[in-house]
């Protein structure tokens, strides 16, 4: 009787708890979809081909944010190739060179820290010694240099933990065919694995297109149309300052919502791409 009684009670339990982790499911799936659907239905037709193609000019009173997109582009850009060979090259050597335990715990350590920070905090340590120590003054190259530091621990966990799922027979085979140590991680480790360091450099791409704080005081406010090396040396505002510039500073909701609109659509995108990119990578290794 009491065992009836236990295994009543049991199932009871789990019965409540998986009716509280599907409403817990439901509720997360349904704010997502809120967000997404009121962003992309509020911002779609503020959209136009005026915005998209012409700059602000304030004589004729239009408001544009061609500057906005390519300074956007600008900064991925070169805090792309600075990053990822820092960030791969780092995990390489923590994984496959490094032999002192202690020193790879410390610096793996270092890097969960800096994954941690807040990124306001970021962007008062990229003003204070990229933009006044080093006098880039506020600049794009400033904002993307802070970005560097923000993604380099997302990149380096990455590409660790893709450079761990290949196996290790693979090595000692190319070692015991006479194979150099370097020439075993460029032949044979890195196409290994390289589906996975792709996905993370693709979901940094995510974060560096969200991050608004740390470029508030790194990057500036300027709408100003520039080619790359010049908007570089520049003061340039991105997609998320713009939003912010327009929503807080002007009041144009309309505009503000059609950044926004722009930038859930290349985020989802960017997830997309990432998925797509390691499935790809997946089935070229398992054929």
């Amino acid at each position: 009787m009491d065992g009836k009684r236990i295994s009543g009670r049991r199932k009871l339990l789990i019965g409540l708890l998986k009716g509280l982790m599907l409403v817990c499911a439901a509720l997360t799936c349904a704010l997502v979809l809120f967000i997404t659907i009121y962003v992309i239905a509020r911002g779609i037709p503020n959209i136009t081909w005026e915005l998209l193609s012409t700059a602000p000019s304030y004589r004729r009173g239009s408001i544009g944010i061609l500057p906005d997109i390519l300074n956007t582009v600008y900064v991925i850009a070169a805090a792309l190739c600075i990053v990822i060979p820092v960030g791969a090259g780092a995990a390489v050597y923590l994984t496959e060179y490094a032999s002192n335990k202690r020193l790879v715990a410390v610096i793996e350590y270092a890097a969960e820290t800096l994954s941690g920070i807040p990124s306001i905090i970021y962007g008062l340590v990229g003003m204070l010694f990229f933009c006044e120590f080093l006098n880039m003054q506020t600049s794009l190259l400033a904002g993307a240099l802070t970005l560097v530091i923000m993604n380099l621990p997302t990149i380096m966990r990455t590409t660790q933990e893709s450079l761990k799922t290949v196996p290790v027979s693979y090595r000692e085979g190319a070692f015991g065919l006479g194979a150099g140590k370097w020439r075993v991680i460029r032949t044979v480790v890195l196409p290994g694995c390289i589906d996975g360091i792709i996905t993370g450099c693709i979901l940094s791409v995510g974060r560096i297109l969200g991050e608004s704080a740390a470029l508030l005081f790194t990057a500036g406010f300027a709408h100003v149309l520039n080619g790359f090396f010049d908007g570089l040396a520049s003061s340039g505002a991105t997609l998320t300052v713009a939003l912010y510039v327009y929503a807080k500073e002007r009041g144009e909701f309309g505009v503000a919502f059609a950044a926004a609109a722009i930038l859930m659509l290349l985020t989802l995108l960017v997830n997309r791409m990432a998925a797509g990119v390691g499935a790809m990578f997946k089935r070229r290794r398992n054929r």
